[in-house]
């Protein structure tokens, strides 16, 4: 029986990598009236109207009980592009606190959010999205398990190896269990990585080394993870993204034609250790 070799990839999510033609990667491709009829997307500031380049007073604001007063007209001054769009990066740092204020964590959206502003759509990196990761790894016992059991069920002590034919059943597993991504129902949503990332668009998880002898196995298993730092039209129709002005301005600072600033992929891995006895 022929038994796999390793480091090899045992999994890989139907999302793919370096997608750059998903949805949410797009940008600069809106005009001022989609956004507006389609997604409704009028009052996404309380700074600065992105649509007439002013910059609003406090009587524009739509917060303000004397909003509108005088109808449509906006007696700011105006900006050109770049400022408006400085402005609006500035708003988005405020308005992400209430999801980011707790957690060694907290801090990584605003470099994102500098990423995004400056790097024109390159990949992003940062050791703190390892450490995440990994955190989130260990704390899901889960897919570990799912990995660890199945693993354990095909091991060949007599050849000591995994036998080649049986990734397919390793592969099966781990499409049944759920993979991590930073959705938890409290922490995520206040130390930054709910907002950073959430979900996570495509996994890879490859077993770098298994050393099987007769008593046991043991692995070393590598989870690469990579997200989209985008937002799409099912994102900004959603109710929980369209209510609140960080992922307005977003998806304008991203969409809109005279901004088009570029999402990026974000990337991070971490590796476990799985271990098991005969």
């Amino acid at each position: 029986m022929l038994n796999a070799l390793f480091p090899q990839t045992i999994f890989t999510t139907q999302h793919r990598f370096d997608d750059y033609s998903a949805n949410d990667m797009r940008y600069g491709d809106m005009s001022e009236d989609r956004l507006k009829k389609e997604f409704g997307l009028t009052n996404i500031s309380n700074v600065v109207d992105p649509f007439t380049l002013t910059r609003l007073t406090p009587f524009d604001n739509p917060q303000n009980r004397f909003a509108n007063v005088w109808g449509d007209t906006h007696r700011g001054m105006k900006l050109d592009a770049h400022e408006c769009a400085s402005m609006l990066f500035e708003e988005m740092q405020v308005t992400s606190l209430p999801y980011s204020f707790v957690g060694p964590y907290r801090h990584l959206i605003n470099q994102m959010l500098h990423h995004f502003r400056y790097a024109t759509g390159t990949p992003f990196y940062d050791m703190r999205l390892n450490v995440a990761y990994q955190e989130k790894l260990n704390a899901d016992s889960l897919i570990k398990k799912v990995i660890k059991e199945t693993i354990g069920l095909c091991i060949d002590y007599e050849s000591k190896g995994f036998p080649q034919n049986r990734l397919k059943d390793l592969h099966s597993a781990i499409a049944g269990a759920v993979l991590p991504k930073f959705d938890s129902r409290i922490v995520d949503k206040i130390n930054g990585m709910g907002i950073a990332v959430h979900d996570v668009h495509a996994t890879r998880i490859d077993i770098l080394e298994l050393v099987v002898n007769h008593g046991g196995w043991r692995a070393s298993v590598r989870f690469t993870g990579q997200d989209h730092f985008g937002l799409d039209v099912n994102d900004i129709r959603n109710t929980t993204f369209n209510q609140f002005q960080f992922f307005k301005i977003w998806f304008v600072l991203q969409h809109y034609t005279t901004f088009g600033f570029r999402p990026f992929l974000t990337n991070m891995e971490a590796v476990t250790v799985l271990e098991g006895s005969r």
